[in-house]
C-alpha cells in the first residue's frame, strides 16, 4: 500500500513541472527564510556575547522574534523534503549523503533546542551563559552550512 502511494506521488511529481517548481521553491525558500534568519541571528549572538549588557538585552528581544521565522522555514523544509523524498524513494533511501544530511538536520534541531535553553539561562543570569550561547551559535552556523553543502552534494553526486 505504501509503495503504491509513493509510486503514485512519483508519477504526479514527474509529470507536473509547476508542482515540481513549487515544491523545490518551498525547499529553497524554507532554507532561505529559516537558514538565513538563523545565520543572521547566530552572527548577532556571537557579537552580542562580546558586548555589554545593553546590547545583550536588545539582542535577546531580536532572538525572540527570530524563532518564529526559523521554525516556519524549518517547517517548509521538512514538508517539501518529505515530498521530495517520496518522489524518489529508491534513490534517497539508499543514499549515504541523504542520511548524512538528515543527521545534520537532526543536529540542527537539537542545537536549536540548546539555543533556546541557552537564551533562558542568559535571561536568568546563569554563570557563563553568554559563553555557552556564543559557542552554540557557532555550532549553529557550522551546521547550517554543512547541511546546505550536503544538500548540494546530494543533488550533484547522490
Amino acid at each position: 500500500m505504501l509503495s503504491h502511494l509513493f509510486e503514485s506521488w512519483a508519477s504526479i511529481y514527474a509529470n507536473h513541472a509547476a508542482l515540481r517548481t513549487a515544491i523545490e521553491f518551498m525547499h529553497i525558500g524554507g532554507l532561505l527564510a529559516g537558514g538565513g534568519c538563523a545565520v543572521t541571528a547566530d552572527l548577532a549572538t556571537i557579537r552580542a556575547a562580546r558586548e555589554g549588557p545593553g546590547a545583550r538585552t536588545i539582542h535577546l528581544q531580536l532572538l525572540k522574534r527570530t524563532h518564529r521565522l526559523v521554525v516556519a522555514g524549518l517547517a517548509a523544509l521538512a514538508t517539501s523534503g518529505v515530498l521530495l523524498f517520496a518522489a524518489d524513494v529508491g534513490t534517497f533511501l539508499y543514499s549515504r549523503i541523504f542520511w548524512l544530511k538528515m543527521g545534520l538536520v537532526a543536529l540542527l534541531v537539537v542545537n536549536g533546542a540548546l539555543l533556546l535553553a541557552g537564551e533562558r539561562h542568559v535571561q536568568r543570569d546563569a554563570p557563563r551563559a553568554w559563553t555557552r550561547l556564543h559557542y552554540t551559535a557557532i555550532s549553529s552556523l557550522v551546521l547550517w552550512f554543512l547541511t546546505a553543502l550536503a544538500g548540494v552534494t546530494l543533488t550533484n553526486i547522490g
